[in-house]
């Protein structure tokens, strides 16, 4: 168990852990990771949620900050380093609290019942009050409250959970959760994402085109 409280991760250091957790169980002939494996699946496009564009340096400098707390631990196997995760030992939890930090981690906020379809290949629970059950011990954790059950939207009647290792959950967070089709999936923000892409390139070329018809028009002297 941590001597201290950790201090709050970022993003992507939440990513690569959730990634590790994930990975151990669903690739276990692969694990522990290689930093290509890690960012690979950082930038994975299906159960992520937000999705990411992580440089292997980014990656490699949210692994260092990690083993720093003890949370990764590297090995060297054949030619190139490998990690794994250390999160229930330095947390003081159990696989199945793991299991279900891992998922929001990795895919944001969701129910009690979607957490436990997500974390199926993490941790198969048998019903959603044993979800519930964990969900409650990571909030009273008398080391501080590992997750936040957010606040109930308007017309649903199911509440959200959030992770906290990146503190408190930003004012939003169930909004923008509910967003995404299918629980916590990326579809939405990777829909923004496409559309801020989108706008960008016609930004540039509406430039374009004032700069070519600027000219054109000092040519005709207009």
């Amino acid at each position: 168990m941590a001597a201290s409280p950790l201090p709050a991760l970022s993003l992507l250091e939440t990513r690569v852990l959730g990634v590790l957790v994930e990975k151990q169980h669903t690739v276990p002939d692969t694990y522990p990771l290689t930093l290509n494996a890690l960012v690979s699946g950082c930038n994975q496009k299906t159960s992520r949620h937000p999705i990411l564009e992580a440089t292997e340096a980014e990656v490699q400098s949210a692994l260092d900050h990690l083993k720093s707390l003890s949370l990764v631990v590297e090995s060297s196997g054949g030619r190139v380093m490998r990690y794994a995760h250390n999160a229930g030992r330095v947390l003081g939890l159990p696989p199945q609290s793991v299991a279900l930090l891992a998922t929001l981690m990795l895919r944001g906020p969701q129910t009690a019942g979607e957490l436990r379809i997500s974390s199926e290949r993490l941790h198969p629970f048998s019903d959603i009050s044993a979800v519930e059950a964990f969900l409650d011990e990571l909030a009273a954790r008398p080391e501080g409250a590992l997750v936040s059950e957010l606040a109930r939207l308007p017309g649903t009647r199911e509440t959200r959970w959030a992770h906290r290792l990146s503190g408190e959950p930003e004012a939003g967070a169930a909004e923008a959760a509910a967003a995404v089709p299918g629980g916590g999936e990326t579809v939405s923000l990777g829909e923004v994402a496409a559309l801020k892409a989108n706008v960008d390139r016609l930004e540039a070329e509406v430039a374009q085109l004032r700069e070519t018809l600027a000219r054109v028009c000092r040519e005709l002297g207009l």
